[in-house]
């Protein structure tokens, strides 16, 4: 081929027709990418996400939805203080930034009060550590109730006057009465005991001077008899 048909053919219309159909098929694919990518993840569209704590949850969705947003449950949990089914916490959490349709995640409160169940607390723990244990379970807590024993010494648990023990189950919301040492102990025990042990050493003085008695009398008997058979003999003698 000849140079100068080589150069003919770059002056064609047909190839830079060509040439120019394809830059503007790319120009038009990189600008309808650019703008569907906007509207896909609604570039420059920032919600700011709103307060849901305490909002029951049916206006919590009302809310989120008229801001096009919405709202997911995927926990629960407990508090006497508010109403069930209200809004305990929230992910994202209020203030944050998000898209059109982003949804919120949201923990409810629970309608039912959680069965918990009672630890090993009884003769084996302090007030002070037995209160912390069950006031972070979720116990209330009653006054201490006092009895006689090792001070400020965990002896038993009670409930509505009935006594609770390692592993039984009861609702958070039933309040909670520990049993504790004074510091002081009960000598009734100790006072039997004396007195038994005297009562013993006097039986044993009794029963040790009936014994003496016992033995004087039966030595007296004996003499009796060898007096009598000596009188026997010898009245036999004389007659003879």
């Amino acid at each position: 081929m000849k140079t100068q048909e080589f150069v003919s053919k770059f002056k064609s219309s047909y190839l830079w027709g060509n040439i120019i159909a394809m830059i503007v098929v790319v120009i038009l694919f990189f600008v309808g990418l650019n703008y569907g990518l906007d509207v896909y993840t609604h570039h420059g569209e920032d919600i700011s996400v709103p307060n849901l704590s305490g909002m029951s949850y049916n206006d919590a969705r009302r809310m989120l939805e008229e801001r096009g947003l919405k709202i997911e449950v995927n926990d629960s949990g407990y508090n006497r203080n508010l109403a069930p089914e209200c809004i305990l916490a929230q992910t994202p959490a209020t203030g944050c930034n998000v898209k059109t349709g982003h949804t919120i995640y949201v923990t409810v409160n629970s309608p039912h009060s959680p069965m918990l169940t009672i630890p090993d607390l009884i003769d084996n723990s302090s007030l002070r550590e037995a209160q912390a244990k069950l006031s972070a379970m979720g116990f209330t807590l009653l006054d201490p109730e006092y009895v006689h024993g090792e001070k400020d010494w965990l002896y038993g648990i009670k409930s509505r006057g009935r006594s609770l023990y390692k592993g039984d189950i009861v609702s958070v919301d039933i309040p909670l009465v520990l049993q504790v040492g004074d510091g002081k102990f009960d000598e009734s025990s100790s006072d039997v005991n004396v007195m038994d042990q005297d009562s013993t050493d006097d039986f044993e003085e009794v029963g040790s001077a009936d014994g003496n008695s016992s033995s004087g009398t039966t030595e007296n008997a004996n003499k009796e008899r060898k007096k009598k058979k000596e009188k026997v003999d010898d009245s036999g003698l004389s007659d003879f």
